[in-house]
């Protein structure tokens, strides 16, 4: 099975307050002059795992795909990101149409640093847009000006990225529809051919967790969530942006294909503090901060932290849950006849769609995607 990589890159200029993300800012690293000062030496540890990821899987074939996330890839210098991406062709090889995708908050890009990730290889850009509304970006923590969205995707487009995207929160405490609509019809007019739009959630240690624990923001409500991913689905199927998976929106050919080989189970090595890796069933996940990281290949250890092998019935129901997500959804052919049983009260009631049934395939229906959580839960009790 092919090789894909994620790379992580765990530094932000300044921690939103709905993160708990591993990444780090210059404060909590005490570093004084920027990050500036530490990409090279970061790239160079990730070159070192990605040589140790080639000692053990020599023979797996060309890559695929490679995902830079975060953190806030763009705030490494381009020429060191493009170091690990040598360092990744000239071991491994990439596929004649491998996609290199990186995430990128819109503050931190010009015109000449698109130009430089695009010289290095990356086709795939998704900016963190989040909102157009600013009362929403400021409840977020989010600093960017929501008129830079537009220039850094013209930017891409001209610069020649095959692919942009953008990412979406719905639920932010005091966002109306009406927002959430501007925020929509403000994404549907950039120059992109693909959106991800993810339901806020409250994560504990998060400062936004702390503020709704003490009663100053209120939690999403239920109901206005769920309006709120209908008018989304609404909005963008009219302007040909057809969802893959429940989060994921694209126009033909945009979807994310590193995205879709974690939905499919495929392989992929994460480089970097705290990334998860899977190959055959087995997962393992590096330690989380960059010093630790940094010690254990400096002294010449695996980053890992701990690992876990996977049994059938796990594999099994991580199948599931994940393949459930997809548009083309589970063959029902490869589901017990318990299960098959399970999911007919969801087909009758409409959540499961009739058509796709009688031909053999478990998908979804739109109401369905509201409650997907529901239907797995069912399915793996």
């Amino acid at each position: 099975m092919p090789l894909s990589f994620y790379i992580h890159i765990p530094y932000c200029v300044k921690r939103c307050g709905y993160c708990d993300f591993n990444t780090y800012t210059p404060a909590e690293l005490q570093i004084t002059d920027g990050l500036t000062e530490i990409s090279r030496s970061y790239i160079d540890l990730l070159i070192d795992e990605a040589k140790s990821a080639f000692s053990q899987n020599s023979e797996v074939g060309k890559i695929p795909t490679i995902f830079f996330g975060g953190g806030t890839p763009t705030l490494m210098e381009p020429a060191d990101l493009g170091r690990i991406l040598h360092q990744l062709e000239s071991t491994f090889g990439f596929t004649n149409d491998i996609e290199i995708t990186i995430e990128a908050n819109p503050d931190t890009v010009t015109l000449e640093k698109l130009q430089a990730l695009r010289a290095i290889g990356i086709n795939r850009i998704s900016f963190g847009m989040q909102s157009a509304t600013p009362h929403v970006l400021k409840t977020l923590d989010r600093t960017h000006n929501p008129a830079g969205v537009s220039k850094a995707c013209e930017w891409a487009r001209e610069v020649g990225f095959s692919h942009i995207s953008v990412d979406l929160i719905y639920g932010t405490p005091g966002e109306s529809l009406d927002d959430w609509r501007e925020t929509i019809e403000q994404a549907l007019s950039l120059p992109i051919d693909h959106i991800s739009a993810y339901a806020l959630i409250v994560e504990d240690g998060t400062k936004f967790a702390a503020q709704v624990k003490r009663g100053e923001v209120a939690m999403p409500d239920d109901d206005l969530m769920a309006d709120k991913y209908l008018l989304a689905d609404e909005l963008f199927s009219a302007q040909s942006f057809h969802w893959y998976e429940l989060s994921n929106w694209s126009r033909p050919g945009g979807e994310c294909r590193h995205n879709i080989a974690y939905w499919h189970g495929d392989n992929w090595w994460g480089l970097g503090p705290g990334a998860h890796s899977h190959i055959d069933g087995k997962r393992w996940w590096n330690v989380k901060h960059p010093s630790t990281y940094r010690d254990r290949l400096i002294s010449e250890q695996s980053p890992a932290q701990d690992s876990e092998a996977l049994s059938e019935s796990e594999k099994e129901s991580e199948r599931i849950m994940l393949n459930i997500r997809l548009r083309e959804g589970i063959a029902k052919n490869s589901l017990s006849p318990a299960t098959i049983n399970t999911l007919l009260p969801f087909l009758f009631s409409g959540e499961l769609d009739g058509a796709a049934w009688g031909s053999g395939q478990v998908v979804l229906t739109l109401t369905g995607r509201l409650v997907a959580d529901r239907i797995v839960r069912e399915i793996l009790l």
